[in-house]
C-alpha cells in the first residue's frame, strides 16, 4: 500500500464513528428469541426427561428428589445453546434466557443445579 493512500485512510477514520460496540462498558441488547443461559422451573417439571433425551450433548440431567419433585443439573460447559430441550419440554419447564455473560475461570461453576426448596415454587440456583 502506498504511504499517501494509507495516510488518507488513517486520517479519514479519525472522524468516523467506531465500527465496534463498547462492550463491556455498554450493556449488550440481545435480540428476541436469543438462546442464552437456560432457566429451569421445577414446579412445572413432570419428570418426563424429554429434555435429557433430546439434548445432543447430554448437558441436562433431571433427578427425582421427592414425590412429583425434580431437580435439574445443567452443565453449561457442555451446552451448545441450541434450545432443543426448551422446544421438547411439554410443560415449558425450561426457558432460554438472554444471559450471555457466562465466562468462568473455574469449570465447576458452569455446572448449575436448580432445586425446588419450598412449597411456594421458588427455585434456587446452586453452582
Amino acid at each position: 500500500m502506498r504511504p499517501g493512500k494509507m495516510m488518507r485512510q488513517v486520517l479519514g477514520s479519525i472522524f468516523k464513528k467506531p465500527a465496534t460496540i463498547l462492550y463491556p462498558a455498554a450493556k449488550l441488547e440481545m435480540p428476541d428469541k436469543f438462546r442464552g443461559k437456560l432457566k429451569y422451573y421445577a414446579a412445572a417439571c413432570i419428570g418426563c426427561k424429554l429434555c435429557m433425551k433430546d439434548c445432543p450433548t447430554g448437558a441436562i440431567i433431571i433427578n427425582k428428589v421427592g414425590d412429583k419433585q425434580f431437580e435439574a443439573i445443567i452443565d453449561l460447559a457442555r451446552c451448545i445453546y441450541c434450545a432443543q430441550c426448551v422446544d421438547s419440554c411439554p410443560k415449558k419447564a425450561l426457558e432460554a434466557t438472554k444471559d450471555v455473560e457466562l465466562a468462568q475461570l473455574d469449570e465447576k461453576r458452569l455446572k448449575i443445579t436448580f432445586t425446588l426448596n419450598d412449597p411456594e415454587g421458588k427455585v434456587t440456583e446452586q453452582t
